[in-house]
């Protein structure tokens, strides 16, 4: 059922951020919001110029943004090169999807998901970093798509949930990546305590 995937992921990273995430920490409300938004957003469509947004895709643009344009010079080159690359790639996969649609051996959310998610981890180290040039990368994408099948006389509404689909399934991945990446110096820690523990008690 489309949007399934989008739905209960967020719902899932609501809770945790909601119940689970330390109060403590100064990005909790402003995630929760953020979530709550783009889920109530996701029905809204409205047209500019002859293309069709939905309010929740053009939401998480703008805030990225934002949230980019706060970088230094050097750092916000860098993500615009890499946000370019993710933008590019993300055109290029649909292109091949319609030009060529045999080479898409299982489900095209999961292979752009696989695809999208690989790019971000490969070109950037920590997960707000990737999780932004995923998010202004691939709704670029969504535009310059849209742009792509207007010259043929075809509408394509960008931002759709069919799109949250697959950035919600890329984000979660990314952040699964993110947790494994970070559980290595948990344990090192960890069973170095065990260690500590064991030379005392022999």
């Amino acid at each position: 059922m489309e949007g399934s995937l989008f739905y209960w992921i967020l719902w899932l990273f609501w809770v945790y951020i909601t119940f689970f995430m330390g109060k403590q920490n100064p990005y909790r409300t402003k995630l929760a919001a953020g979530i709550l938004l783009v889920i109530i957003s996701s029905n809204v469509h409205f047209m500019v110029a002859k293309f069709e947004f939905y309010a929740s895709g053009l939401f998480i643009l703008i805030l990225s943004y934002i949230i980019l344009s706060k970088k230094k010079l050097g750092s916000l080159l860098y993500a615009f090169i890499c946000s370019f690359i993710i933008t590019i790639s993300y055109v290029t996969f649909n292109l091949f999807v319609i030009y060529d649609p045999v080479w898409v051996i299982f489900q095209k959310e999961w292979m752009l998901a696989v695809c999208f998610s690989c790019l971000a981890i490969f070109l950037l180290t920590s997960l707000k970093d990737r999780l932004l040039i995923l998010v202004s990368g691939t709704m670029q994408g969504e535009i310059l798509y849209a742009y792509y099948l207007s010259k043929f006389e075809f509408s394509y509404p960008i931002g759709t949930i069919a799109y949250f689909d697959v950035s919600a399934l890329t984000i979660l991945l990314v952040v699964g990546w993110s947790i494994l990446e970070n559980a290595g110096p948990f344990f090192q820690n960890h069973f170095h305590f065990f260690e500590k523990g064991k030379q005392k008690s022999s």
